[in-house]
């Protein structure tokens, strides 16, 4: 017993707790660029090809990486002096984040549509420097027995934080539409109310201390074209030494692409077959999250269990599969518990998966000296069919309608499956296995 409660005690620890909120902080835009800003966009009238469009927003979570040697080689002048040089980007960052979330909601997306994209590009760009200086702090802060514990910590407040400004922010605006604000106002309260939360993570960086490892910064003698070669072209280099890597990075993005082409149009499908945004919100926030929870764990589970090869064939599979559960529902219409089997399939398969495929990404950086960039290289690649790739998806369900679309989705997965039935048969698959159980 006293083993078990020392165990759990580690998640409590400061330095471990201060990754949650933190983890909560970096969560939270997301939902406001994303599932929540399409409901907002349907609800004004946009049509379902420039919701499609819409996801061309979260362009900065995908470069992130070229501007990552900057935030790591520069001081912000005055509050670096004050802070230290983490925790002045952090507060910079999450500044500029409130600010813009503020400004994202004042904007009327049905007379300024394109005014409104160019805001939430500023949310996201603002929210993947957040990112970038989150992952170095918790990477600085904690030491090799707690990596397991912070990182366990920040994907919990990462979830909780898509909970509260997906399905909370749908609630929210829902509620202030009945009690009489108006129109766009509702909707500005909305993201008002979410800005004021990005404070937990403002709060959390002023009570933690400065880690250990950053009290100097990148070292100033080197031009930044050195660094950026050292921080992005070496890593992207020595990945390309490997044989097969052009497949490799091929199937990097297209493994979830017909999951991205379904995810991209979920809420505007759910309002427009005869939904209310509540209905959403309320079965996304009992069956979604718990199914995202338990598909984490499966993931893990099969992935310990099955090794490389069988978990992405299973991950590949059933995510293709669940994208059938929308063709069932547009058949069904407004039925609330064809609904919630719908999303809980979707977001445990989607869950699994996602696991799956982040411990084949992390696999992939076996040199240990370029890791965290070529990681941040793969994960970028893997954003590009969530952003760019599906940008298309709302003109193709406007041309298709809705049961011939997600048929199209489903068969979208199919160059990711020929992709890993190639890597295998070339045996690209196995050095990512120390095991060999593939």
């Amino acid at each position: 017993m006293n083993r078990w409660l020392s165990s759990a005690g580690i998640y409590f620890e400061p330095r471990v707790l201060a990754i949650l909120f933190l983890g909560f902080s970096s969560g939270l835009p997301l939902a406001l660029t994303g599932s929540t800003l399409q409901a907002w966009l349907k609800e004004e009238g946009l049509s379902l090809t420039a919701i499609g469009v819409f996801a061309l927003v979260g362009l900065p979570y995908v470069l992130k990486f070229l501007w990552a040697p900057l935030v790591d080689a520069m001081r912000v002048p005055l509050l670096a002096r004050l802070l230290g040089r983490r925790r002045a980007w952090l507060v910079t960052t999450q500044g500029l984040l409130m600010a813009s979330v503020v400004a994202l909601g004042s904007r009327d997306p049905s007379q300024a549509p394109l005014a409104t994209a160019v805001i939430a590009m500023i949310v996201a760009f603002c929210s993947a420097t957040q990112d970038i200086v989150i992952d170095a702090f918790r990477i600085e802060t904690l030491d090799e027995p707690h990596y397991a514990a912070g990182m366990a910590n920040y994907v919990a407040g990462y979830r909780v934080a898509m909970l509260v400004s997906g399905a909370g922010a749908l609630e929210l605006a829902h509620r202030f539409q009945h009690s009489g604000t108006q129109g766009s106002a509702a909707w500005f309260s909305t993201y008002a109310i979410m800005a004021s939360l990005v404070m937990v993570g403002v709060v959390t960086v002023i009570v933690a201390g400065e880690p250990a490892a950053s009290p100097g910064g990148a070292p100033t003698g080197h031009p930044f074209s050195s660094r950026f070669a050292q921080a992005v072209v070496k890593p992207f280099l020595d990945f390309a030494e490997r044989p097969g890597w052009l497949l490799t990075l091929a199937f990097v993005i297209l493994f979830k692409f017909g999951d991205a082409l379904a995810g991209n149009m979920t809420v505007p499908f759910v309002l427009d077959i005869g939904f209310e945004k509540t209905d959403y919100a309320r079965v996304g926030q009992v069956f979604g999250f718990a199914a995202t929870l338990a598909g984490g764990f499966l993931g893990g589970y099969v992935y310990r269990l099955a090794g490389t090869l069988r978990s992405l064939w299973t991950a590949a599979i059933l995510q293709m599969l669940s994208n059938l559960m929308f063709v069932w529902q547009a058949h069904m219409g407004v039925h609330l518990g064809a609904l919630a089997l719908t999303i809980a399939v979707e977001n445990l398969t989607g869950g699994l998966g996602t696991v799956v495929f982040v411990a084949y990404l992390s696999a992939l950086c076996r040199n240990r000296a370029y890791t965290a960039t070529q990681y941040a290289l793969l994960s970028a690649l893997s954003a590009v069919g969530r952003t760019v790739m599906s940008s298309s998806a709302g003109w193709f369900a406007q041309q298709m309608g809705w049961s011939r679309f997600f048929l199209m989705t489903t068969a979208a997965a199919i160059p990711g499956l020929l992709l890993l039935w190639w890597l295998a048969r070339r045996g690209t698959l196995a050095a990512v296995n120390p095991q060999g159980s593939v």
